[in-house]
């Protein structure tokens, strides 16, 4: 296996130059436990930790290393390293943290696609594949969408599924496949490339890690059977890792059962185009698109232009997103006042 093979190229080689970490190691993250990680080189796994200075002098968590990071390491031991770095990234695919007001959750780290699975029988909604879109927008992530399960529904069901989810999801590819009997599955193949990251999204149970088995054509990550209760798969993946095949390089991530969203307003902008592209022609600049006398969005919508469905999506997301934005705020000012009242503490010190 090759560096390249594991996704590095000129651009990260470059940046490792000029960093002066041309005496180090250099791997990928493919696993991470807490503060322990595993790291893929071009000849071996080595069990890593962090060196004290990288650990105690980052300012922020997200400076830490992820699952999909290219780290900076030196062997210590058999099968064991230190990390001294991490390399630049070429984008961050992150969510609210759960239960952490205006903080957000990193999922991985250099993903070049995101695969956004949802399965047809059973919790199947289009609000939550434009939840998954507005992530991967938001990181600069060309998204897949694949509807998983098809063997369970008719034929007549899987089209009117197909139908509403273009109405409202547009220029993103739409892949139908099956586990069971393959359908799909060779398109799938088709779009990944060699050197390339997909990082695989979805809710548990959809049967991301049976894709991956099945693109791989082997038993590679667990799997559970489907609850006949339930009616879905059971929970399996309980952390992220990065598995390296012929034909690219996956990460398996565990089902989310929140996908919240952060205050990146491009990225939100992108998941609904089609109101955004309205908007350009309301009367006020500030305009809500609730209530104002001369909003585009509310004629469209009474002229039957608009997907009631996709207007409220929209505004149930852009509450959440300017509400995480305030918290973010307040969370930041919070940040700067501790630092004042530290640093005059200090400064009160030093006289006496």
């Amino acid at each position: 296996m090759t560096l390249e093979d594991l996704g590095y190229n000129n651009e990260l080689e470059e940046a490792r130059k000029a960093r002066g970490l041309d005496s180090f190691i250099i791997g990928r993250v493919i696993l991470k436990h807490r503060d322990r990680f595993i790291v893929r080189t071009e000849s071996k796994e080595f069990d890593c930790e962090l060196v004290g200075n990288l650990r105690f002098t980052v300012s922020d968590q997200s400076e830490l290393p992820f699952v999909g990071d290219w780290v900076a390491i030196s062997e210590y031991d058999e099968d064991k390293a230190l990390i001294h770095a991490v390399l630049e990234r070429n984008s961050i695919l992150e969510r609210k943290a759960i239960g952490k007001f205006g903080q957000t959750q990193i999922i991985a780290a250099n993903i070049d696609v995101g695969i956004i699975i949802q399965s047809v029988n059973r919790d199947f909604s289009i609000n939550r594949l434009e939840r998954y879109l507005t992530i991967c927008n938001a990181s600069k992530i060309e998204p897949i969408i694949v509807l998983s399960k098809i063997d369970l529904i008719e034929e007549s069901e899987l089209k009117e599924l197909l139908t509403q989810v273009r109405k409202r999801i547009q220029n993103v590819p739409i892949i139908p496949i099956s586990n069971q009997t393959h359908l799909g599955i060779e398109e799938i193949k088709s779009k990944l490339t060699k050197g390339k990251t997909y990082c695989l999204l979805g809710s548990s149970g959809v049967g991301k890690s049976t894709l991956i088995n099945t693109i791989a054509g082997s038993k590679l990550v667990k799997t559970g059977a489907i609850s006949e209760s339930i009616d879905r798969g059971k929970h399996v993946t309980t952390h992220r890792e990065l598995i390296v095949f012929e034909n690219g390089v996956l990460i398996d991530n565990p089902g989310m059962r929140e996908v919240g969203i952060t205050d990146d307003s491009d990225g939100f902008e992108m998941t609904f185009e089609e109101i955004l592209n309205l908007s350009k022609e309301c009367k006020y600049s500030d305009c809500t698109h609730t209530t104002e006398d001369g909003c585009a969005v509310l004629t469209a919508l009474k002229n039957n232009t608009l997907s009631p469905e996709l207007y409220e999506n929209f505004l149930k997301m852009e509450k959440e997103r300017i509400y995480f934005e305030s918290n973010a705020l307040d969370r930041k000012k919070k940040g700067k006042d501790l630092g004042k009242l530290i640093k005059n503490m200090k400064k009160n010190n030093n006289k006496y």
